[in-house]
């Protein structure tokens, strides 16, 4: 059952809720935080919306997904220059992993330019820019860890046409701090955009244009 629809639209920011009310037997904690969750306003550029939670991690969930497409009126179906998942998980009894009763999961991917591929730096300033994303939306949190990774792709046979691809993947996790949960979506829908090379939003959040797509 879908708890919400697609969080962007085109018009304004501040994605709608479709249902005015969730599935009955949601605790009353994960109610509010699935509120402030469609009450998050993200950036247009990305497009946000619900897509299958994960069931075994924890007794509730809920996941988005989030795409920024290459702009171009070249072709109909345009590249990705980024992508990205948040899974926010709930278990009123907590998990002692966790310290808490909320955990985020997220996950980003993007496309290095080549010469970026083998800078030893890059794992370390992508960590470095989650941590002032988090700051900077006032997303608190503790628990947190997570590790970025380089990662070449090589085709071959039938595939050999395709070029070979520099990624950069980031995974991380956190227990959030504070209860507005709508904080972590903004962060990390931001950090999508910065990884696909976009101008950073709002100001004094720096972006990482070595990770844009040439």
């Amino acid at each position: 059952m879908s708890v919400f629809g697609p969080l962007n639209t085109p018009g304004p920011s501040r994605p709608r809720r479709d249902t005015p009310q969730g599935p009955e037997g949601l605790p009353a904690s994960f109610r509010v935080a699935l509120d402030q969750i469609t009450s998050a306003t993200t950036r247009q550029e990305a497009t946000v919306e619900e897509v299958p939670a994960p069931r075994k991690l924890a007794p509730f969930a809920v996941a988005l997904s989030a795409e920024v497409p290459e702009e171009t009126t070249a072709t109909n179906d345009p590249e990705l220059l980024a992508t990205g998942r948040f899974i926010l998980l709930h278990d009123p009894e907590g998990q002692d992993s966790w310290g808490g009763d909320f955990r985020v999961v997220i996950y980003i991917r993007a496309e290095l330019e080549p010469e970026m591929s083998d800078d030893p730096l890059l794992a370390s300033v992508a960590w470095t820019w989650l941590s002032d994303s988090l700051a900077q939306y006032g997303a608190g949190c503790t628990h947190a860890g997570g590790t970025a990774t380089r990662i070449l792709s090589e085709s071959f046979g039938s595939l050999e046409s395709r070029a070979p691809s520099n990624d950069v993947e980031l995974r991380a996790s956190w227990t959030p701090r504070s209860r507005d949960l709508g904080r972590h979506v903004e962060a990390w829908a931001d950090m999508v955009c910065s990884f696909a090379g976009l101008p950073p939003v709002p100001d004094g959040v720096l972006a990482l244009p070595s990770l844009r797509r040439t």
